[in-house]
């Protein structure tokens, strides 16, 4: 059993914000194209990715927010495929092997509808990938707002049928089942994926009736909690914080994965 903790975000400049990070003794981290793919070229990447190695810090890489693998318009899906698959192209090149991403939006769409949708393009991506030879894995992320795409159900089926990795970010899940998770469904769910290591996020939420609203800074009982059960499933496993504090509340969760095993 392996159990990473490392920040969202790798720093900038990335190369020195990933020495800090490993100054600070995180073992992981996930590169943000969530509001652009600022890494203009494959030798940016394969510089950076070089570096994380030889620092010991294992990458992941989270595509941009403005994806939509289920609207109305086939344009925007054209699009948002193309930001997925620049963002696999970088995250070969950073050696990362997953790739994150939002999936889409239900909107009018049925939700067998909305399944059969995003596998289409999830099976197209991976053609692409596979003809350019890219070492990386798709992962959908389960999502906290009730119009998404994403419970956990969902994603399992997804990997049943497409081989896609499965990005589980507790905190959506918690925002969108209002606070409640059934955390033995969830790791017996998550102990049958058959990849490894499992790719996690987690941070504080905030919440309402259409599930999310925001992150927050951890609550250290949830985060307490979280680490039982990954233990006592003794799952290799990395987990990425999303929190308000990135830094701090990594550092937090180490120190109580340090006191669970004292």
């Amino acid at each position: 059993m392996k159990i990473l903790i490392g920040p969202g975000g790798t720093g900038s400049p990335s190369i020195d914000g990933l020495k800090e990070r490993a100054k600070l003794g995180f073992p992981c981290a996930e590169v943000e194209f969530t509001h652009s793919i600022y890494m203009k070229s494959n030798k940016i990447a394969a510089e950076i990715g070089k570096a994380a190695k030889e620092l010991g810090i294992d990458l992941s890489v989270h595509c941009p927010y403005y994806i939509n693998l289920l609207s109305a318009e086939k344009a925007k899906i054209t699009a948002s495929m193309k930001r997925i698959l620049v963002s696999a192209e970088r995250g070969h090149y950073l050696g990362a092997k997953y790739i994150v991403f939002h999936a889409g939006y239900y909107g009018k769409l049925t939700k067998e509808q909305a399944f059969e949708g995003i596998k289409k393009s999830i099976l197209e991506m991976q053609a692409v990938i596979k003809k350019n030879k890219w070492n990386v894995m798709l992962a959908p992320e389960t999502t906290g707002k009730t119009a998404q795409f994403g419970d956990l159900d969902e994603l399992y089926r997804m990997h049943k049928e497409t081989g896609c990795a499965v990005c589980v970010d507790f905190a959506h899940m918690k925002a969108k089942y209002l606070g409640k998770i059934d955390y033995k469904k969830v790791f017996d769910t998550m102990e049958k994926f058959k990849f490894r290591p499992l790719t996690c996020h987690f941070s504080g939420i905030e919440w309402g009736h259409g599930g999310e609203k925001k992150h927050t800074p951890i609550v250290d009982a949830d985060m307490r909690e979280l680490l039982k059960w990954i233990i006592k499933y003794k799952l290799d496993i990395r987990l990425i914080n999303e929190s308000t504090d990135i830094i701090g509340d990594a550092i937090k969760a180490n120190k109580i994965l340090r006191q669970l095993y004292k």
